[in-house]
């Protein structure tokens, strides 16, 4: 990936976060959420930020299926970001224990490289220790994703090398351009900050 398209080289892109407001999605929400999702990491114009996954996978990131069930999960919350009313940022939390699942994080690709997604994860983490007494929130990101995993671990992320495999042949989850996908599992502790 050429240099200038990494998160922190995109001052164009400046998130306004002053005016941010989140509030936990609806079921109304989930076409839009959809949209958000797909346009921040599959096809042509996820490649208009740095999170795109274009390179790797084909085909759709997720669907309204899945994102309802994320939006309606008893045990779940997805959170929306709207800075001035327009919904560019989400993240879904889900309750296990005295952890917290991190998922679906999608920052619009217009909106990526100027702090906006920090400000997601930054509510992510106040949501799941404050609402929730979570100690640690984990998640699994595709192993090939270099340039985020750093990301992450630059927020106090830490790679456990714990691996699971990527769902081949389960086209909900996309459609791999090579064999050698998987999952690993990051972790931040929660009691840290």
């Amino acid at each position: 990936m050429p240099e200038t398209t990494r998160e922190t080289d995109r001052p164009q892109a400046a998130a306004r976060t002053v005016d941010l407001a989140f509030r936990p999605a609806t079921v109304a929400d989930v076409p839009a959420l959809v949209e958000l999702v797909e346009s921040a990491y599959r096809g042509d114009a996820s490649r208009t930020g740095w999170t795109t996954e274009a390179d790797l996978l084909d085909g759709q990131r997720t669907d309204a299926e899945g994102v309802t069930a994320a939006v309606t999960n008893p045990d779940g919350v997805v959170l929306v970001a709207e800075p001035d009313g327009e919904l560019v940022a989400c993240c879904q939390l889900e309750r296990r224990g005295r952890h917290a699942y991190f998922g679906m994080f999608s920052v619009s690709p217009g909106h990526q490289g100027g702090g906006l997604g920090r400000a997601v994860l930054a509510e992510a983490e106040r949501f799941a220790e404050e609402e929730w007494g979570a100690v640690e929130l984990e998640m699994t990101v595709i192993e090939q994703r270099a340039d985020l995993i750093a990301w992450y671990e630059r927020r106090g992320f830490r790679r456990t090398g714990v691996y699971s495999p990527f769902p081949y042949g389960d086209e909900r989850f996309g459609i791999p351009r090579r064999p050698d996908l998987r999952f690993e599992k990051l972790v931040k502790d929660l009691t840290r900050q």
